[in-house]
């Protein structure tokens, strides 16, 4: 009836009137005479009863009643609206393997080693917590470059486009190209300083290293009072023997951004391939506490021992950032985001250097066990000096 004209059913009706009754001329009683429009009217009525139960029919046939459940169980189904993306900052899936309880360290790579206590000072000027992730930031804003520069020849680049790697499965696909480089277990610069049996952080890939949407990830968090971290690294120019990522001299430029991850750090560095610390170098860039500030340093010798020089930018991980070293003769050259950020002339190392993403915790206070997030690696690009 909706859409019917307002008065369209009564139109024939009409205004009600009073009937003449004359005196029949052909004998007819006036009883009979009265009974002859009574039987008019009582057809009209039918008439009328008729068509509003028949509209009555038509209203409720086009008018729709509740639907049965769709479902196991009675349960409606969710419309899909679309895909759904993966949010930039969300945590990884827990790894399906019961939990092993703590780890016993794994006989360690030959090559290279972690740095032995070699922590740079925190920068003066405490960086906080930072911001949250920016998540709309989108990886491919800065393409990863491809090809040599001058003064320098491209030995390696990795962007993570050949496809996803889950956790566990690394270096997989990437195989060729990257070595997880530590076993599950293998004892990080913190654990080193600990009795073997009562090991509180390490190195585990196989529970933290995963690629997906084009990104390194690496999952940092704790299992059993044990806080997990990794280093990989690549392989230059296709190397297939060790040492895969040793060089004297290059250029080394990686984009990454971070999760503000009090406790976990990062300390991607080169380090001597004679394993000589501190008289053949060391130098890390991004350094730092993932909840506070990216800092450079160089460690070596000065008159007194060890000693090192550090460069701040006071600038917190959790934007997407491109870290690069220049390593030449004689001289060292920071840069982020394109801009120098120093330059050491002293203490640069003369010698053949490993590179490693060397990403682990308790650089000066360990996580609490619940504390978890995530270091994304965009691209990897290396040079050798010309």
């Amino acid at each position: 009836m909706a859409n019917r004209p307002r008065n369209g059913l009564f139109a024939w009706m009409g205004a009600p009137r009073t009937p003449r009754r004359p005196v029949p001329e052909d004998g007819t009683s006036p009883a009979e005479s009265i009974r002859q429009p009574a039987r008019t009217g009582g057809a009209v009525l039918m008439i009328v009863s008729l068509a509003l139960t028949i509209g009555s029919l038509s209203v409720a046939a086009n008018t729709p009643g509740p639907q049965p459940p769709e479902g196991k169980d009675a349960e409606p189904v969710t419309q899909a609206t679309g895909s759904a993306q993966p949010a930039t900052g969300a945590a990884s899936p827990e790894p399906t393997t019961s939990d092993p309880g703590p780890p016993q360290p794994i006989a360690e790579a030959g090559f290279p080693e972690p740095t032995a206590e070699t922590a740079s000072p925190e920068p003066a000027q405490d960086g906080g917590s930072g911001p949250a992730a920016n998540t709309e930031s989108s990886p491919s804003l800065e393409a990863v470059p491809v090809g040599d520069l001058p003064g320098w020849r491209q030995v390696f680049v990795e962007d993570f486009t050949d496809g996803d790697v889950p956790l566990g499965g690394f270096p997989g696909i990437y195989g060729s190209r990257w070595t997880e480089t530590y076993k599950d277990g293998t004892p990080d610069t913190h654990a080193k300083t600990q009795e073997k049996a009562a090991r509180t952080s390490g190195y585990f890939p196989s529970k933290v290293l995963s690629v997906h949407d084009g990104l390194l990830d690496m999952y940092l968090h704790s299992e059993n009072g044990v806080s997990m971290g990794a280093a990989p690294s690549p392989k230059f120019d296709g190397a297939s023997q060790p040492p895969y990522n040793s060089q004297l001299y290059g250029r080394y430029s990686v984009r990454f951004k971070a999760d503000s991850v009090p406790g976990f750090k990062v300390a991607w560095l080169l380090w001597p391939v004679s394993k000589q610390w501190p008289q053949d170098g060391e130098v890390d860039f991004p350094e730092g506490d993932l909840s506070k500030v990216i800092y450079a340093a160089l460690h070596g010798i000065g008159p007194d021992g060890h000693t090192f020089d550090v460069f701040r930018p006071n600038v917190p991980f959790t934007d997407w950032h491109v870290a690069t070293t220049e390593w030449s003769p004689g001289r060292i050259e920071f840069f982020l985001d394109g801009k120098s950020i120093g330059v050491a002339t002293s203490m640069v190392p003369d010698k053949p250097m490993r590179y490693l993403l060397q990403t682990e915790s308790c650089l000066t206070g360990c996580p609490a066990p619940e504390t978890s997030g995530h270091v994304y690696v965009d691209w990897v690009a290396i040079w050798a000096r010309n």
